[in-house]
């Protein structure tokens, strides 16, 4: 079992008037929405037409992603485009249907392609770390592929993130191949994905009551334990002021920032499963093993 890594309260962010649908708004032009265990992020302000969706939740509930942007951008408002963290399911479960209905591109890592495109599953769960029943209950989640190849489109070589000014993407690797993270500088504000996450993804009870713990990625999906720690330390080295992963609550403040880099040191004493599956053999794209066909 690893060990805990408690937030206290004031690293969470104040949202003393919440919209009925849940919707958490974190700065001017950035909100988040819990949709069952995993949360989509809307960046644009209120009535901006010009915003991005990152990241599209769990299967079959892409009419509240609608509804949550038709009532922070207007009614009918489609994006500018979808951008994915990562093609794991809970990422991804809306994306076709948003995108085919909005006529939009969707940017993704090309390391992601192959599970995009329909040529490659991601490595088995492990559903044997954590010591939590949400691994046990892994196998049963969707690993197969999809395919959107008319809307993917590769993320800009230099960095930078169509639709969103002042925003760069990061190659942040482990939990999957080709994850990434989003970062504004001038603020210091991270979208993680799941590169880490603020909630215990191994525990029902804590997954149900989003209790606030800072963790690596969720074990039984991550592949390659060496890579995401290189990518946790290289976020804890940008000092973000405000952090929301794909899990748990939004975060901020030295706290926050303290328990991140507490992370990065003793990334194997708080976030590497014993005995995991890919532990000692990763899967990797070097050798190939990251794609199952």
């Amino acid at each position: 079992m690893n060990d805990k890594l408690p937030l206290p309260e004031e690293s969470t962010i104040d949202l003393p008037h919440l919209p009925k649908d849940g919707t958490h708004e974190i700065a001017p032009n950035l909100a988040y929405r819990r949709l069952a265990m995993v949360n989509v992020v809307f960046h644009g302000a209120h009535g901006d037409g010009n915003w991005t969706l990152i990241d599209t939740g769990v299967p079959m509930l892409g009419g509240l992603i609608e509804s949550s942007a038709g009532d922070r951008f207007g009614e009918g408002v489609r994006p500018h485009s979808i951008i994915l963290t990562h093609g794991h399911f809970d990422h991804v479960g809306n994306v076709r249907e948003l995108a085919e209905k909005w006529a939009v591109p969707v940017y993704a890592h090309p390391l992601e392609f192959p599970y995009l495109t329909g040529l490659a599953a991601y490595p088995r769960v492990d559903p044997f770390v954590g010591g939590g029943i949400m691994p046990l209950t892994a196998p049963v989640f969707p690993s197969g592929p999809i395919d959107i190849t008319h809307h993917l489109v590769e993320l800009p070589g230099d960095g930078t993130l169509p639709g969103m000014p002042d925003w760069k993407w990061i190659h942040t690797p482990g939990h999957s191949p080709g994850h990434v993270s989003l970062w504004r500088e001038k603020d210091r504000t991270l979208i993680a994905g799941d590169a880490f996450i603020t909630t215990n993804m191994d525990s029902a009870y804590a997954v149900l009551t989003q209790k606030p713990e800072l963790h690596g990625p969720p074990t039984f999906l991550t592949v390659d334990w060496d890579a995401a720690k290189t990518s946790v330390a290289t976020l804890a080295e940008l000092e973000p002021e405000l952090v929301v992963t794909g899990h748990g609550q939004a975060m901020h403040g030295a706290e926050m920032r303290k328990a991140l880099h507490q992370l990065a040191r003793d990334f194997e004493r708080f976030a590497v499963p014993e005995g995991g599956r890919y532990v000692e053999h990763p899967a990797r794209v070097e050798d190939g093993t990251a794609y199952r066909t």
